[in-house]
């Protein structure tokens, strides 16, 4: 149902897979089946999972992945009850993304340029774009045909968007060497590079720039990208729309590069900041 109404990407089903496995083992050790567990099993799994110190993000997912996978036992008639509507999810705080400052991202960009037409036209579009890295991979070459302003991306659930694409970005993309009809093409041309090709090429180019590489990853590049848009005055919504994210709650995510911008405007543009100014200096005798 996932795969095919809402069209989950593979990763996310082979991780509700590995989660309703997992219970589904836990109850059979207690003489329960997965489709009939009742809602006291699923609360001494959810108080578990807390004992056994999984994170709170990993939790969350498995009972989100619980959750949905009872409701659509409800919905199909397989069961006359939703034995997770009273349970409760752990509590995730909203974790401030980690990026890059335009600085660094410029030595990331130089750093690329000097290794090779692939990797710099990877880095530019990446950043110029905020591309998810499964969406950069999937271009084919004919994305980029006659001299097009603009990239048609299809990101999660099959959606698609248009991304806007910086003449930079389209200069390094033309100098690809054409290989087959990816325009990233692995070593096998047939074939696009792989997301952990293409993550091993970043850890180098960082390492070459005289970065630390744990800092430097696709979607750092994409919060990147986040985060220095909104800094030079782009909005939440234009960002959303850009960035592929379905609700804007999740770009709200970015808020605290907005914090600053703001704490920035009131200090130049508030009439009493002059004289707070004035009043925060010492009298000079």
């Amino acid at each position: 149902m996932i795969a095919a109404e809402r069209g989950a990407a593979r990763n996310t089903l082979a991780a509700y897979a590995a989660d309703l496995t997992d219970f589904a083992r836990f109850a059979a050790a207690r003489g329960q089946e997965l489709a009939t567990a009742d809602p006291t099993l699923l609360q001494i799994y959810i108080a578990e999972l807390d004992a056994a110190g999984l994170t709170a993000r990993t939790a969350a997912r498995r009972v989100s992945a619980l959750r949905q996978f009872y409701r659509f036992l409800l919905r199909e008639g397989l069961r006359a009850d939703n034995p997770t509507s009273l349970l409760d999810a752990p509590r995730l705080g909203k974790p401030i993304p980690k990026y890059l400052t335009e600085q660094e991202v410029d030595s990331l960009l130089e750093s690329a340029a000097q290794h090779g037409a692939l990797a710099h036209a990877a880095v530019e579009i990446l950043y110029a774009t905020g591309l998810r890295v499964s969406e950069l991979l999937a271009l084919p070459r004919s994305a980029l045909a006659r001299n097009a302003t603009v990239l048609l991306v299809r990101g999660k659930g099959g959606r698609e968007r248009m991304v806007p694409l910086s003449e930079e970005a389209k200069k390094a993309a033309a100098a690809i060497p054409a290989r087959g009809r990816w325009l990233f093409p692995g070593r096998d041309p047939r074939r696009p590079m792989t997301r952990q090709g293409f993550a091993l090429m970043l850890k180098q180019l960082a390492l070459a720039a005289g970065l630390d590489p744990a800092r430097v990853s696709p979607h750092v590049l994409r919060h990147s990208f986040a985060s220095h848009m909104l800094a030079r005055g782009a909005d939440l919504r234009s960002l959303q729309m850009l960035l592929g994210h379905a609700d804007i709650s999740t770009t709200e995510i970015y808020t605290h590069v907005l914090g600053e911008r703001l704490q920035r405007l009131v200090e130049a543009h508030h009439p009493l900041s002059d004289k707070l100014d004035s009043a925060s200096k010492p009298i000079s005798e």
